[in-house]
């Protein structure tokens, strides 16, 4: 995500692998009780599931938003896609 920078040395926000609820993938920045970590891409590829609005995405978080929420930024949609 534009705008955001990570500290290498810091291990609180970090990027991470996870599953989000997202009834319209417009947002960009979303609830803790969204996100659902992974351990992995491919962790987060499985668990996704289109119909029930959960999209794999790599995530950088979690930080706390002026309204004292933890949140989580988008960094990129993972497509689930496969190619035939």
């Amino acid at each position: 995500m534009k705008g955001i920078t990570v500290d290498g040395d810091s291990t609180v926000v970090q990027h991470r692998f996870a599953v989000v609820y997202a009834p319209k993938r417009s947002r960009g920045r979303f609830s803790e009780n969204c996100v659902f970590l992974c351990e992995s891409e491919l962790d987060a590829i499985e668990e996704a599931n289109v119909e029930k609005h959960l999209f794999a995405a790599k995530v950088i978080g979690p930080s706390k938003s002026s309204e004292g929420q933890r949140i989580y930024y988008l960094d990129d949609w993972i497509d689930t896609s496969i190619d035939d």
